[in-house]
C-alpha cells in the first residue's frame, strides 16, 4: 500500500490517497483515507515518466566533447569523437555504465527507459561468441536497478545515405538483416529473465543507416511492439536523404512504411508544416531529447503545429550528457519560446504549460515504450514518482500549480520515491542499490580511463 497526502489521479487531484499495488499494477485507489501501519507514505504522487530514448554508454563521455577544435564544431564532429570512444568499451564497462545511468534516471523521476542499443560487437566488428552478449549486459543492468526496460536493438547496416559502406568507427554496430533478426531473438531471451513489464522492440537506426529493401524486410519480420528510428535530426541528413530517395526523411517514411502508434520518431526536428501534421496524424510518438538536441545543436522541434494536430510526444535523455527530468521538460518549452519570442507555447489553447508538458510526456512516453503507464488509474502499471511539495521550490504552490513548479522552478532533488512497475527503487531520494552501483561505475571508469 502507498499513502499520499495528495495525488494526481487520472480523474484529477485527490487528497489523502491510498493505492494498492499487486504484481506491478495498481489494483485499488481510494481518496480521503487515513494512513495505516505498513503504508509507504509520501507527499505528492504523480505518474512517473518513461525515458523513451537513451544511449546509456554515452554517459561516460559526458564533458569530453565540449572543447572547440579548429573549424566549425557540429553534430558530425561530435559523432567522430563518439566513435573513437566506443572502441575502448568492454562488456563489463557497458553493464556498469548502464546500471549507473538507469540509477540516475530513477533518482530523477523516470520509471522506465527505452535503450536504443547499437553497440553489438567487439572492437573491429567481430561478433562476440554470444551475438547477444551486449544486450544481455543491458538486461543485467536493468535487473540490478529494477528499471522498466524496453530494449531496442538497432539495425545499422550502412555508413551513410545511399548504402555507403560502414566506417571503421561504425564496425561495432553493423549487421545484415538476417544477423540482426538473430540478434533480436537473443535479446528477447535475455529480457525474458526480467519482470513481465520489460520487453524488446526494434530500432532501424535511421534511413541513412539502412536501405528501403532492408527496412521492409526487417519490418516484415517484426512480430509487434515498439519500433523506434532516428529521423530528420540534422539539415545534412535531410538533404542526403532527399538527394538519395527523392523525398525528405519524414515524408519518405510516412509514404513508404506503415507508420502506426507503435512507432517513435526520434529527433523529428527538421520538418515542414505538412510533414508535422502528417506525422501527428499517423499516431506515432515524437521522441524529443531537448537537452541533447541543444547540446548537439540540432535545433528545436515544431511544437505548436504538432500539438494543434493532436500529435503525441515524449522525452528522452539520448546522449545522457545530463540526466534530469526537470531539465528535459523545461528545455523543451524554452526552446519553443526562444524560437518564437513568446511564452507558454507547448499547450493548446489556455491552461497550465507544466501540466500539458508533463502529462503529454507521461502518456506519449508510455506509448512509445509499449508500457501500460503514464496515468494513475486501476489497471495501470505502478510507474509512480513522489515529490516533496514542502521543498522551497514548491511550497507556495496549490495542487493545480505543482506541475508548473516542477517543470519550471524545481530541481530533481524534489523527487523522494520512485516505483517501476511496483518495484520501490528510490526511497528518500536515493536508489536502494546506490552504493553498489556507484562503486561498480567508479571501478569501470578507472579501468576505461587507463585504456584511453
Amino acid at each position: 500500500m502507498i499513502f499520499a497526502k495528495q495525488a494526481m489521479l487520472d480523474t484529477g487531484w485527490a487528497q489523502n490517497v491510498r493505492l494498492n499495488v499487486e504484481a506491478g499494477e495498481i489494483t485499488h485507489i481510494a481518496a480521503d483515507q487515513s494512513p495505516q501501519a505498513g503504508d509507504a507514505r509520501v507527499d505528492t504522487l504523480l505518474p512517473a515518466l518513461a525515458n523513451l530514448h537513451s544511449h546509456s554508454f554515452q554517459r561516460a563521455m559526458a564533458g569530453m566533447t565540449e572543447y572547440r577544435m579548429a573549424g566549425k564544431d557540429s553534430f558530425w564532429t561530435w559523432r567522430d569523437l563518439m566513435y573513437r570512444f566506443t572502441a575502448h568499451l568492454t562488456p563489463e564497462h557497458i553493464e556498469a555504465i548502464a546500471a549507473f545511468v538507469f540509477l540516475e534516471m530513477q533518482e530523477a523521476g523516470y520509471a522506465s527507459v527505452g535503450e536504443f542499443h547499437y553497440i553489438h560487437h567487439q572492437p573491429g566488428g567481430a561478433p562476440y561468441d554470444d551475438l547477444g552478449e551486449l544486450s544481455a549486459r543491458i538486461a543485467a543492468a536493468a535487473a540490478t536497478t529494477g528499471i522498466g526496460l524496453t530494449h531496442l536493438p538497432v539495425l545499422y547496416t550502412y555508413g551513410g545515405a545511399g548504402q555507403a559502406p560502414l566506417q571503421q568507427g561504425q564496425a561495432r554496430f553493423g549487421n545484415s538483416v538476417d544477423r540482426f533478426n538473430d540478434l533480436v531473438a537473443r535479446a528477447r531471451g535475455a529480457v525474458d529473465n526480467l519482470p513481465a513489464d520489460c520487453r524488446v522492440g526494434i530500432a532501424p537506426h535511421s534511413l541513412r543507416a539502412t536501405s528501403p529493401e532492408d527496412l521492409a524486410q526487417v519490418l516484415g519480420a517484426h512480430t509487434g511492439g515498439p519500433i523506434h528510428i532516428h529521423i530528420a535530426e540534422q539539415p545534412k541528413e535531410v538533404a542526403d536523404i532527399s538527394d538519395w530517395l527523392g523525398a525528405r526523411p519524414v515524408e519518405w517514411l510516412l509514404k513508404n512504411a506503415d507508420v502506426t502508434p507503435d512507432w517513435c520518431l526520434i529527433h523529428a526536428t527538421h520538418m515542414t508544416e505538412a510533414e508535422t501534421r502528417d506525422m501527428a496524424a499517423s499516431g506515432a510518438v515524437a521522441g524529443l531529447c531537448p537537452v541533447t538536441e541543444a547540446n548537439l545543436g540540432d535545433g528545436p522541434f515544431n511544437g505548436p503545429t504538432y500539438l494543434e494536430a493532436g500529435g503525441a510526444f515524449g522525452v528522452g535523455s539520448d546522449s545522457n550528457v545530463l540526466i534530469s527530468l526537470t531539465e528535459e521538460l523545461r528545455t523543451l518549452e524554452y526552446s519553443q519560446r526562444l524560437r518564437d519570442l513568446a511564452r507558454n507555447v507547448m499547450v493548446v489553447g489556455e491552461g497550465s504549460v507544466g501540466a500539458a508538458v508533463y502529462n503529454g510526456a507521461a502518456r506519449g512516453g508510455a506509448q512509445a515504450l509499449g508500457r501500460k503507464s503514464g496515468r494513475i488509474a486501476v489497471g495501470q502499471l505502478a510507474d509512480l514518482v513522489a515529490v516533496d511539495s514542502s521543498d522551497p521550490a514548491l511550497i507556495a504552490l496549490q495542487p493545480h500549480q505543482i506541475l508548473d513548479g516542477l517543470v519550471f522552478a524545481a530541481k530533481d532533488k524534489v523527487v523522494t520515491d520512485v516505483w517501476s512497475a511496483g518495484r520501490h527503487a528510490v526511497v528518500d531520494g536515493r536508489h536502494v542499490q546506490r552504493d553498489q552501483i556507484v562503486n561498480g561505475y567508479r571501478a569501470a571508469m578507472q579501468s576505461l580511463m587507463s585504456s584511453l
